[in-house]
């Protein structure tokens, strides 16, 4: 739905608001009469049916309807000429393939679709190759499996911490921390030496560390050293970090060194939990999260430090083709002046943006952990927000920013979906 929503606020016109579904948007619009008749397959292969149109090929397979464009069939080709299978990467000059291709002849069997095109060159196709490549397989599909949480799922679920000595030297722990990384968005190890060092090895084990105008791996006190809020011992709201880089950081890691003092527990809320019920009350609400640009900017001038630094993108990022939420952009702190919507919007925007506020500030959602020295903290900064209760005394945390790419290429090479 989230998509089918978003391609109405795109073309100004109202969509469904039937039951949510978002991962079965409603399809394309009626097919034109083919100039062909429909060609069911063999008695042998009930499921399978295709007919040709002037453009494209339609093609059913068991319960999915697809719609082949030829360009499309005839560039995907996975013929040893036009695909080198061993480095998994096209050969065929896609720009030399003519927009008005029209296969000579099409032949579909139990398992397989065959086309011939003009110069003779024959293109074979498995049906469910079909259905899990094509626009409309794609669009059931969900590219990061996930578990919504609020602060009771969470505790329900009782999701352990890995040792990290099992973390560093087994691919058997690092594959069960990534696992909870990638389900949750946050996950924790335990008896870490309570040191930058330590915690940097820690972050290696994943991922490449960002560098970031905070360095590579940070010391965190509150000595206002830099221009942020963070930087002291003031309580922080909920947040996203590098809202202001045009593509913020994807995992952030936490390491309490030291504190002496009380309070300063922190807060976890899973966005994507909250914006899910924005969108289950009021998806007109999602919708334009979804569609408005906002600049967010990071201004610094302390000591040696200069930056001036903005990033631009919507609250909620999803993928267009099927729905799927991938990113939230939330910090209060950060935002920059709205300039990016007109006037006749914005009113709605701060309905919208007063509605995922609610939720991220519901009881119900913050999950509080009591950082402590030893337990390291790795958090999906495309999607839990975190924050602070202020504090008493001297707090020290060391941390860095870690590449995204490299944390799901991880998991992948363990066998996770990812």
């Amino acid at each position: 739905m989230w998509c089918q929503r978003l391609a109405w606020l795109l073309r100004g016109q109202r969509g469904s608001t039937g039951r949510r579904r978002p991962w079965l948007p409603r399809g394309p619009g009626p097919v034109p009469a083919a100039p062909a008749r429909c060609h069911p397959t063999a008695p042998a292969s009930p499921q399978c049916a295709w007919q040709l149109h002037q453009d494209h090929l339609e093609l059913r397979y068991g319960s999915t309807l697809m719609r082949l464009d030829f360009v499309w069939l005839r560039d995907h080709c996975r013929s040893a000429s036009c695909y080198n299978a061993k480095t998994k990467q096209r050969s065929l000059d896609t720009a030399s393939v003519d927009l008005a291709i029209r296969p000579q002849a099409v032949r579909v069997d139990e398992t397989t679709l065959f086309l011939t095109w003009p110069d003779g060159h024959v293109t074979r196709y498995g049906l469910e190759w079909l259905v899990r490549n094509s626009y409309e397989g794609q669009k059931q599909q969900v590219m990061h499996p996930r578990i919504l949480w609020n602060a009771e799922i969470y505790r329900q679920a009782q999701v352990p911490s890995v040792d990290c000595r099992s973390f560093l030297e087994t691919d058997e722990g690092l594959k069960e921390f990534l696992q909870n990384f990638l389900l949750y968005g946050i996950a924790f190890v335990e008896n870490v030496a309570p040191t930058k060092e330590d915690t940097e090895i820690l972050a290696e084990r994943i991922s490449i560390i960002r560098e970031t105008i905070y360095g590579r791996m940070w010391y965190f006190t509150s000595d206002f050293s830099r221009g942020d809020t963070a930087y002291t011992k003031l309580a922080l709201d909920r947040h996203t970090d590098t809202t202001y880089f045009q593509e913020p950081c994807g995992i952030q890691v936490f390491h309490c060194l030291k504190h002496e003092g009380t309070g300063g527990r922190t807060l976890l809320v899973d966005g994507f939990h909250a914006a899910e019920q924005v969108l289950r009350r009021a998806p007109e609400h999602f919708e334009l999260l979804a569609k408005v640009p906002l600049k967010h900017e990071y201004v610094e001038s302390v000591g040696g430090c200069h930056n001036h630094m903005i990033g631009v993108g919507p609250v909620l990022n999803v993928y267009p083709w099927n729905n799927e939420l991938y990113l939230i952009r939330y910090n209060n702190y950060d935002r920059a002046v709205i300039n990016t919507v007109p006037h006749d919007v914005v009113r709605r925007w701060y309905h919208a943006h007063r509605a995922l506020t609610a939720e991220l500030r519901r009881p119900q959602n913050e999950l509080w952990v009591k950082l402590k020295p030893g337990k390291a903290l790795f958090v999906d900064n495309w999607r839990v927000l975190h924050g602070r209760e202020a504090f008493t005394g001297y707090r020290q945390l060391c941390g860095c920013y870690l590449t995204r790419d490299d944390v799901l290429n991880t998991a992948r090479l363990l066998g996770l979906q990812a």
